[in-house]
């Protein structure tokens, strides 16, 4: 037989659990063990409603049990071909993302083919003025300049007088005959 003592705790426990329980149930955060009991009862009904009707010796409700399962069946087919065309969406989106990045690439090739023709455009006319860099002389360019002025402020950096600080004196005194 157990203790008064051991029963109490027994109890505290208890109500500790159940108090912690509800408060979980209270804040909405059991929703999913109603669902999954809802579903566990609903199959429980379907599985034994065929047993029975072939108990009582109904055929036409078992057939149409029957019926319903393979009904069932055919979704479950069905929810394979939604997750093959879900599926199949993603690849042609992820083949949307390859040709979108080669219509960039293809882009970028197409400006460097333009900046190439007008490299080969200036080239021709240069050699058509009879133009060479090498023939540039710097010294026949007259350039002018705007002056500009600049006004700096003069700063005056106050002086700061020294002071001298004596150092200070430190007395060293034995408390009595003791080491320290």
């Amino acid at each position: 037989m157990k203790s008064t003592r051991t029963q109490a705790w027994g109890w505290l426990a208890a109500g500790v659990l159940a108090l912690g329980l509800n408060g979980i149930y209270q804040d909405g955060g059991a929703a999913w063990i109603q669902r999954n009991v809802g579903q566990v009862i609903a199959r429980i009904a379907d599985r034994s409603e065929g047993v029975l009707a072939l108990a009582t010796g109904r055929a036409d409700w078992f057939l149409a049990k029957a019926n319903l399962l393979a009904a069932r069946n055919g979704t479950a087919s069905c929810r394979m071909a939604t997750a093959m065309a879900r599926a199949q969406a993603k690849m042609a989106r992820a083949e949307s993302g390859m040709a979108s990045l080669e219509a960039m690439s293809a882009r970028g090739e197409a400006a460097m083919a333009r900046m190439e023709a007008n490299r080969a455009r200036i080239e021709a006319r240069v050699a058509r003025v009879g133009f060479s860099p090498v023939d540039f002389d710097a010294g026949t360019i007259r350039v002018r300049c705007p002056r500009v002025r600049v006004e700096i402020p003069q700063v005056s950096i106050p002086r700061i007088p020294t002071v001298h600080i004596p150092d200070p004196e430190i007395i060293l005194g034995t408390m009595g005959a003791e080491p320290i």
